[in-house]
C-alpha cells in the first residue's frame, strides 16, 4: 500500500533529475508535452461550437443591421431634403389698361364781359371795385345825361298834345256821324271824310309820341349800369366824374366802366396733340392737378372740344368745366391734366415685373402641380405697372414676378400671391 502511494514521487525521468531539480510538476517538459497533445485532441470540439454561434448570430443580425441602416439612411435623406422654394406670383386678370399723359392747362372764367355805356355821359356814381362779388341785376354805376331828361320831357309833352288833338278830332267825327245817321244827306260826304281822316291822324300821332317817350325812357335806363350775371369785378376803369363815350360810337375810343367775370364756374382749357385727338371723348373722367394749391388734385369731366386741329400748333383745344363756388381757383392759374389715352378695356394683364427687361417673349408660370413652367406669350400695350397679354396665358393663371435667377423650369416651388389679388 505504501509502495503504490510512493510511486508518484519516483515517477520523474532520470534525465530530468527527478522532482528535486526545483521545477513544479506542471512545468516539467514531459507534463507540458502531454498537456499539449491533450489540448490538440480537445480543440476541434470547442471550435465547432464557437463558429456555429458566430455564424448563427451573423445570419440573424446582418439582415437586421442592413434594414436598420437603410431606414436610417432614408430618414436622414428625407430630413435633409430642402423644402420647396417660396416664390412671389401674381394672378393673370382682366383690367382696363391705358396710359396717362400730362398736358398743361389754364383756368379762365366761364363768362367774362367788359361793361360799356350805351349812352354818353358823366359817371355820377360807381358803387363797386375790384374783388367785389355782385349778383345779377345789381347796380354797378350810374351816368348823368341831362339832355336825355330834356328829351323825355319834350316827348312827354308831345304825347299829351297828340292825345288832346285826338280827343278833339274824334269828338268832331263822332258828332258828324251821329247827325248823318239821324238826318241823311244833311252833312256833306266830304266833310265826313275829312273828319274821319283827322281822327285817324291824331290817333297815329299819339302812337308816335308814345314811342318817342319810350325811346327816351330806354336811353335814360342805359344810364344805370347793372350786372348781367353773378360774378366778380376784376377791373375798374372809371371813377366818378369821368366822361364815358357811348359804346356804339366808332369815331372815338370808348372806355368800359368795369370788367365782370364769372369765377363761380371756370373753364379749364388744354391743348391735345393731334396724335391723341382720337382718344378725346366728351364725358370721360380726367385727373386735374393744381401745383399752386399744394399739388391739389380733383377729378374733372371733359365737357367739350373744338373738333378742329389748329394748323399752327397741331393741337385741338379741349375744355373742362370746373365748379368753383368757394372761389378757391382763380382764372389764370395753371394746372396739369392727366389724360387717359390708348385705352384697352378688359384686357388680359400681368404685372410689368413678370416680364423682365429684354424678355418680351416668355413668362414663368407656376402650374397646378406647383412647378415652374416657361410659357411663350405675345404682349400688347405697356403701361407703367401692367403689360397686356394677347396670347399665351389664361385668366387666373399664376405668373412669377421678379427675378428668375433663383428658379428654373421644372422646379417645384411654393407660390405666394402678392399684390391686390392676394386676398382673392
Amino acid at each position: 500500500m505504501s509502495t503504490q502511494m510512493s510511486e508518484p514521487a519516483d515517477n520523474s525521468h532520470p534525465s530530468t533529475g527527478g522532482a528535486t531539480d526545483g521545477l513544479r510538476p506542471e512545468e516539467h517538459p514531459g507534463i507540458r508535452e502531454r498537456r499539449s497533445k491533450g489540448a490538440l485532441r480537445a480543440f476541434p470540439r470547442w471550435v465547432d461550437w464557437r463558429i456555429g454561434t458566430v455564424l448563427l448570430l451573423a445570419v440573424v443580425c446582418i439582415p437586421i443591421w442592413l434594414l436598420v441602416t437603410a431606414h436610417a439612411r432614408a430618414h436622414t435623406s428625407q430630413t435633409l431634403a430642402p423644402a420647396a422654394q417660396s416664390v412671389a406670383v401674381a394672378r393673370v386678370s382682366r383690367e382696363d389698361l391705358f396710359n396717362e399723359i400730362p398736358i398743361p392747362a389754364e383756368f379762365r372764367p366761364y363768362l367774362k364781359v367788359e361793361l360799356h355805356a350805351k349812352v354818353s355821359g358823366y359817371v355820377e356814381q360807381i358803387s363797386v371795385d375790384i374783388g367785389d362779388q355782385v349778383k345779377a341785376g345789381q347796380l354797378l354805376a350810374k351816368l348823368e345825361v341831362p339832355e336825355l331828361k330834356d328829351e323825355l320831357n319834350r316827348a312827354t309833352a308831345a304825347q299829351q298834345r297828340a292825345q288832346a288833338d285826338y280827343k278833339d278830332a274824334h269828338l268832331v267825327y263822332t258828332r258828324l256821324m251821329s247827325v248823318d245817321k239821324e238826318h241823311p244827306n244833311l252833312v256833306a260826304q266830304q266833310e265826313l271824310d275829312a273828319a274821319e281822316a283827322k281822327d285817324a291822324t291824331t290817333e297815329a300821332a299819339i302812337a308816335g309820341a308814345k314811342a318817342e317817350v319810350e325811346r327816351c325812357q330806354t336811353l335814360l335806363a342805359y344810364t344805370r349800369i347793372t350786372a348781367p350775371f353773378d360774378g366778380v369785378i376784376t377791373h375798374r376803369y372809371a371813377d366818378p366824374g369821368s366822361l364815358i363815350q357811348a359804346g356804339t360810337t366808332s369815331d372815338t375810343q370808348s372806355m368800359p366802366l368795369v370788367c365782370l367775370s364769372d369765377n363761380y364756374r371756370l373753364r379749364l382749357d388744354f391743348p391735345v396733340s393731334v396724335a391723341y385727338v382720337k382718344d378725346i371723348r366728351v364725358g370721360d373722367q380726367v385727373e386735374v392737378r393744381v401745383e399752386s394749391l399744394g399739388s391739389k388734385s380733383f377729378s374733372g369731366t371733359i365737357t367739350r372740344a373744338s373738333l378742329k386741329v389748329n394748323e399752327d400748333t397741331r393741337t385741338m383745344t379741349t375744355e373742362i368745366e370746373v365748379p368753383n363756388p368757394s372761389l378757391t381757383l382763380v382764372p389764370g392759374m395753371y394746372a396739369e391734366v392727366l389724360l387717359k389715352v390708348q385705352r384697352h378695356p378688359q384686357a388680359l394683364a400681368v404685372p410689368i415685373e413678370a416680364v423682365p427687361p429684354g424678355q418680351t417673349s416668355s413668362v414663368y408660370v407656376v402650374n397646378d402641380q406647383g412647378q415652374v413652367e416657361e410659357r411663350p406669350v405675345k404682349l400688347g400695350l405697356d403701361t407703367p405697372t401692367k403689360c397686356e397679354v394677347t396670347a399665351g396665358l389664361k385668366e387666373g393663371e399664376l405668373v412669377l414676378v421678379g427675378s428668375r435667377s433663383q428658379v428654373h423650369p421644372g422646379q417645384k416651388v411654393e407660390a405666394k400671391i402678392v399684390g391686390p389679388m392676394a386676398q382673392q
